[in-house]
């Protein structure tokens, strides 16, 4: 017997999509389960149904949940395979924490966030300019989010504050507590940006960890 696909299902696959991937974890939050036995089983449905699949990929981290061909044919997604880079993989991972963070913790939709991906999408994938890892409007202003995981060259890494800056009316940079080198170098940019907050990864973590 086939599935059969409820609203819940499409958020699923709508929320895999635009953050590239999901680990289990993410989806019971993302798509409002109660409980992640619940959420797995559903997950498991969806695989057996040939709309999502799953991979081992980093030691350390769990599965991650991708769309399949057919998963992004139901819901008209760009049907290019997802290519999933290892070294990007626990910066995205962060990214969706984060997302749930602002979400549970500062009240932003997460219909009302703009992944990456998503920006890229709009503006065309052939332009390289660089976007955050996600932004959201409220109260009529526009904030983005960046992930900071690694130290950056500190010339680009200024380009990227100054756009922005220019772009948007706070920029999060969200960075390792003990990350000392990223994290001086955001402290010294925000004498001439004054418009960065910093917030601590092991905070994002721990809050979504503790609203489980």
């Amino acid at each position: 017997m086939g599935i059969v696909l409820v609203e819940r299902d499409y958020r699923i696959l709508r929320d895999i999509e635009r953050f590239r991937f999901c680990l289990s974890r993410h989806i019971k939050y993302l798509a409002g389960f109660e409980g992640q036995r619940a959420c797995d089983r559903r997950i498991k449905a969806l695989i057996d149904a040939g709309y999502i699949d799953r991979k081992k990929v980093l030691y350390g981290i769990p599965s991650i949940y991708f769309l399949t061909h057919k998963g992004k044919m139901l819901i008209g997604a760009n049907k290019r395979q997802e290519k999933i880079r290892v070294e990007r993989i626990n910066h995205d991972a962060v990214v969706i924490d984060t997302a749930i963070y602002f979400t549970l913790k500062r009240g932003i939709p997460v219909e009302n966030i703009t992944t990456e991906k998503e920006l890229h999408s709009q503006q065309g994938f052939s332009n390289r300019k660089h976007y955050p890892d996600f932004v959201f409007e409220k109260d009529d202003k526009k904030y983005c989010v960046e992930i900071e995981l690694t130290a950056k060259s500190k010339q680009n890494f200024e380009k990227v504050l100054e756009e922005n800056y220019l772009e948007y009316e706070i920029q999060y940079y969200v960075v390792y507590k003990n990350g000392h080198k990223i994290r001086r170098m955001i402290n010294e940019m925000s004498r001439k940006y004054t418009n960065i907050e910093i917030i601590d990864v092991e905070e994002v973590q721990e809050f979504v960890r503790d609203n489980k």
